[in-house]
């Protein structure tokens, strides 16, 4: 399951610095560059997330190991 992560945090990375080509900040509220920032921000959720998700899981195996 990390290694699942770990790739999804990588392509959200890719896509964010993909992204971050596309804006025009002369317009940035405008067509495409609209786009281009919306994708950036839903890409840092998604690695906010993911990386919740794997705070949660070191977290869940010290519970695990600790009542053993």
């Amino acid at each position: 399951m990390k290694k699942f992560s770990y790739i999804f945090i990588v392509l959200a990375v890719i896509l964010s610095i993909y992204n971050a080509t596309k804006l025009d900040f002369n317009n940035l509220f405008q067509g495409d560059s609209l786009v281009a920032a919306i994708s950036i921000v839903a890409a840092l959720c998604a690695i906010m997330i993911l990386l919740i998700f794997l705070t949660s899981k070191k977290i869940q195996e010290k519970i695990d190991n600790h009542k053993k």
